[in-house]
């Protein structure tokens, strides 16, 4: 049976990660060519799949195997809480802070008029300084305008607000997958050829109220997230 010069290339690429660990230089696609027989756009197409998968990144003019991904739990934790139980220091980047007047699907997720103002925070997610996601937050003004008074943007949102007594009840989040804008890609060091996990997500209090409306985007070479699921 004639097995596909591509699905050969990448199992080949396959066996050189194994022997290779983190930071360790991947060889370039003019060696590889080389090396398989190949043509180098059949190598660039195995080398593309990998890049996506973040099992190896570009560092300057060269490739090196990647980290492993953060794994993220879905479920009512923070980022930085879900960060540090893998080993990585979380970190944000402020991009923006205001009030804003915000479209009928937000203002009916958060149970405000049309007309009413909410507070936006968007800010780049790190894990040990690399951008990976880039969040975009939405909450209720009058429930939270005194976060403005001495909340730290860099700082964990969800640990702001339960310091002020809020208890997270329920939360309804969707995932799918999307490319990025270009100013999304710019904010994440990406180009808008990588495939991003779009979470958006909506999350109540211990009485039904609004907390937060949530979109995510993180990258997806670098993130992926877990769940734990029961029959109860």
């Amino acid at each position: 049976m004639n097995v596909p010069k591509p699905y050969l290339v990448r199992t080949r690429l396959d066996e050189i990660l194994d022997g290779l660990l983190e930071g360790d230089r991947f060889p370039p696609e003019r060696e590889l060519a080389a090396r398989f027989g190949v043509a180098r756009e059949t190598v660039r197409q195995a080398v593309h799949e990998l890049l996506v998968e973040g099992r190896i990144e570009r560092r300057g003019r060269g490739t090196v195997v990647s980290r492993p991904k953060l794994v993220q739990p879905l479920s009512l934790k923070s980022y930085t809480e879900g960060a540090q139980r893998m080993g990585r220091t979380p970190g944000r980047l402020l991009v923006t802070w205001e009030n804003v007047t915000v479209d009928a699907e937000v203002a009916a997720a958060l149970e405000v008029s049309a007309s009413s103002r909410v507070m936006h925070l968007e800010r780049v997610l790190l894990a040990d300084g690399a951008r990976i996601g880039l969040e975009s937050t939405y909450l209720p003004l009058h429930r939270f305008a005194d976060l403005s008074d001495d909340f730290d943007p860099t700082s964990s949102l969800y640990a702001a607000l339960r310091a002020r007594g809020v208890v997270f009840g329920t939360a309804t989040e969707r995932i799918e997958t999307v490319l990025p804008t270009p100013r999304e890609a710019g904010l994440l060091e990406s180009t808008t050829a990588m495939p991003m996990l779009l979470l958006n997500r909506r999350s109540l209090d211990m009485d039904g109220a609004p907390i937060e409306v949530v979109r995510a985007l993180y990258r997806g070479d670098r993130v992926a997230f877990e769940a734990v699921l029961t029959d109860r």
